[in-house]
């Protein structure tokens, strides 16, 4: 009995699960670079937050790009927006991202016309006419239930590979948006936050405890 090559439920779920930690990683580095710019460009303390914002002031101000613009150029190419924020090191990884997915599909549409081929060939109404191509010769003893699970199969696998690649694609050019987006925020070390709980009244006037959040500057 032949194998019909087709990866198991267990590898394909490995494949997706790389695919989310990839994702997250992707994201993760980008809210890193931002906080390490931010903390860079505001390295040198003062003692007040007004004499912060004085110093602020008298500074130039530091021109980012335009996070639409990155954000079209990322769907025009993908990895220009990751170049156009400084961040290079991304490329490679989209890259790989997109051509391992992209490989995938083309081996599963290889596949897939060898067992359609072969399932129309042995159930078509003219038997052998090689409508889709010839019968490979490693499907030629398969049985006529396991050529048309196995194609079915591979057919619903490609078609998510397709929507997996267009996230990817998507993820680029998101990831590339967002930092954008986040560089002119200042989340530098001298910004604190102060957590509060006092007694305060609820929807319908029920007692409850009301939890603030404060932000000031640390004039340490």
């Amino acid at each position: 009995m032949n194998f019909i090559p087709m990866m198991n439920w267990n590898g394909f779920s490995n494949f997706l699960s790389r695919f989310l930690k990839l994702a997250g990683a992707l994201i993760f580095f980008t809210f890193i670079s931002c906080k390490a710019q931010s903390v860079k460009s505001s390295s040198h303390p003062h003692s007040t937050v007004n004499s912060q914002l004085k110093a602020d002031s008298t500074k130039p101000q530091k021109k980012f790009p335009d996070p639409h613009k990155v954000l079209f150029k990322s769907l025009m190419i993908p990895g220009w927006g990751q170049v156009i924020n400084k961040q290079i090191y991304k490329v490679p990884i989209i890259y790989a991202l997109l051509g391992g997915l992209t490989g995938y599909s083309i081996y599963l549409t290889k596949k897939y016309h060898d067992y359609r081929a072969a399932y129309y060939n042995r159930n078509g109404q003219t038997p052998n006419d090689n409508r889709f191509g010839p019968t490979p010769a490693y499907l030629k003893n398969v049985n006529l239930s396991s050529l048309k699970r196995a194609r079915n199969a591979i057919h619903n696998r490609r078609d998510f590979i397709y929507i997996t690649i267009a996230m990817a694609y998507g993820l680029n050019a998101i990831d590339a948006y967002v930092f954008a987006q986040l560089r002119p925020f200042n989340v530098s070390k001298n910004l604190s936050m102060r957590a509060s709980l006092k007694p305060g009244l609820l929807a319908q006037s029920t007692p409850g405890i009301t939890l603030s959040l404060n932000l000031f500057g640390n004039t340490k």
